[in-house]
């Protein structure tokens, strides 16, 4: 297990956190959480470290998110609830240090970054995009909500474009992700390897950190190749997505023709009905809220929907049986009412039967 996180320190004072699960893209366990958050307490203590850079094993991607199989265990035993809590934990713990950071942090967002990835990912001081990068905030393909912050950071992206990110859980590439306001620079994979490999070779103790890593960014990064779709589709987000509840979204994409109207229609109303409201809830709730609020409101809903039904049976039909047929017991978004929804927003510290 010791394995699944690696972490190097050059002699410059660069130092590196390397996910290492390249066959589970990456994703994250409490058993890769733990040392992470006690190796940013301890580089943060020690002078000689300079900055960090953050990246994922192998060709594929930074991290695929949360370890869901472990998730999807939670009812099968108070221990196994318990688990799941504990992961929720320290995940968001992590992801706060990571904000509050007083050292760069370097994301290389480079292949697949979603859900649990971005979390990790987004509160770092210099993120970075590739041609590879496939980013999304996935959760509600299995009946979950965006967490990690995510009401944060999505409210924080033009209009209501985070909006439209967090309901279809759509997957997008580079050029999106920096409107998004989801990265900072981007490089092809291969001036990615290049700016990494200066950073290992650069002496970070003799240099201005600051000055010196925006010069050396500036150098290896450039733009992509696509303009952002995202960018050119924000005047018909803003249009459906300004609405209060799902329903009148639904209705408004419903009273408009386009294509790109439709599909999305199409994309919410697959969606688990319960997950739709609690997250556009959640979204709206937390435009005002500090991260640290944030996140605490991500702790009570994890835990609530780890005895919701609907959010074991998104998991089953996407990661367990993968037919993609999930049976939710709220079928319309009627069903789930708006007491249903008060109710996921309180602390119940909930107990499951052995």
């Amino acid at each position: 297990m010791t394995n699944e996180v690696l972490f190097s320190v050059s002699d410059g004072g660069a130092a590196s956190i390397t996910l290492n699960r390249p066959k589970a893209l990456n994703s994250l366990s409490t058993e890769m959480l733990k040392p992470i958050g006690e190796k940013l307490k301890e580089w943060q203590a020690n002078d000689e470290i300079k900055l960090i850079i953050l990246k994922g094993a192998g060709e594929k991607g930074f991290c695929a998110g949360g370890d869901i199989k472990t998730l999807y265990k939670a009812r099968s035993s108070q221990e196994a609830f318990k688990n799941a809590e504990m992961f929720f934990e320290e995940e968001y713990q992590v992801d706060m240090a990571i904000y509050h950071y007083p050292k760069p942090i370097i994301a290389c967002l480079d292949g697949i970054v979603m859900g649990g990835g971005v979390g990790l990912a987004n509160g770092a001081s210099h993120r970075i995009v590739t041609e590879r990068t496939k980013w999304a905030m996935p959760e509600m393909n299995i009946g979950f909500f965006p967490d990690v912050g995510a009401a944060y950071f999505l409210n924080q992206a033009p209009g209501y474009v985070g909006y439209y990110l967090a309901l279809t859980a759509s997957v997008i590439p580079a050029a999106d992700v920096l409107f998004a306001n989801g990265a900072d620079y981007y490089m092809t994979s291969e001036q990615l390897n290049t700016f990494l490999r200066r950073i290992e070779q650069l002496d970070w103790h003799t240099l201005e950190i600051s000055t010196a890593l925006i010069e050396l960014m500036e150098d290896c990064s450039s733009s992509p190749s696509a303009n952002s779709d995202l960018a050119s589709l924000q005047h018909k987000i803003d249009q459906h997505f300004s609405k209060n509840t799902v329903e009148e979204i639904v209705e408004s994409l419903d009273s408009d023709a386009s294509k790109f109207a439709q599909e999305t229609k199409q994309l919410l109303l697959a969606k688990s009905p319960s997950s739709l409201k609690i997250t556009l809830k959640q979204l709206l709730d937390a435009r005002d809220k500090t991260l640290e609020e944030c996140f605490a409101t991500d702790l009570i809903l994890a835990k609530n929907f780890l005895t919701h039904e609907d959010f074991f049976e998104g998991v089953r039909s996407v990661v367990i049986d993968k037919d993609r047929n999930p049976q939710y017991i709220y079928q319309t978004l009627n069903e789930f009412t708006d007491k249903d929804l008060e109710k996921f927003f309180q602390d119940h510290h909930v107990t499951v039967k052995e």
